[in-house]
């Protein structure tokens, strides 16, 4: 990756911690000790987000980047299963974008990462995906450990004190590519779909 990529890249993300809009209600903190960079002068997209091991719900374990994200055009959101207002409003707009994408649904992964791994455990986000309509085969729901969880939600720009001070902000990117931007989640579900289909189409020169 080239330098000026990743301090794009770097700075994509640090901009999301900063502007993330957060559940209505609740203040977004980030602790001044918290860091989740990695060691400077990395520029490997593969060790920036990791391969933190987290598990789907499904039961199944996967790397989060070699196995969630490489190569993919993605959309990144933050949930909790117990949330009774902001997530599931989001998860039923995000299925909505799933079937506003047709045939190009295939071709985009959807990543919701739980910020309360300790209650979320993957029946739980099974059961979740079930009441949501969002039961979908590129639709991952990843779950871990506190600690796997907060490294990779860092890596997104997201620290998290407690589950309901997540960001409600969507993340997309075409990751082979390095482009990423942010959504705001009241975004209209065919502006959302209309920004993926545009992810997936190919990079002029490239």
């Amino acid at each position: 990756m080239r330098t000026l990529d990743w301090i794009t890249l770097t700075m994509c993300f640090w901009i999301f911690s900063l502007v993330a809009f957060a559940h209505e209600g609740h203040v977004q903190s980030v602790p001044a000790s918290a860091s989740a960079a990695p060691a400077k002068g990395t520029h490997d997209a593969k060790t920036w987000f990791t391969d933190t091991p987290l598990t789907d719900q499904h039961g199944q374990t996967l790397r989060f980047y070699s196995d969630a994200l490489h190569n993919r055009v993605v959309l990144l959101n933050v949930i909790f299963t117990s949330c009774n207002d902001a997530c599931p409003l989001i998860t039923r707009k995000l299925k909505e974008v799933r079937e506003l994408l047709g045939d190009k649904a295939d071709g985009v992964t959807f990543i919701s990462l739980t910020s309360d791994p300790l209650r979320d455990t993957p029946a739980v986000l099974k059961a979740y995906t079930l009441k949501q309509g969002a039961d979908d085969p590129h639709w991952l729901f990843l779950t871990g450990d506190k600690a796997q969880m907060d490294l990779v939600l860092g890596r997104i720009g997201q620290i998290v004190p407690t589950p309901e001070q997540h960001s409600t902000q969507l993340i997309v990117g075409d990751v082979a590519n390095k482009r990423w931007s942010k959504i705001r989640p009241d975004a209209p579900a065919a502006a959302i779909a209309q920004r993926l289909q545009l992810l997936t189409m190919p990079v002029a020169g490239r």
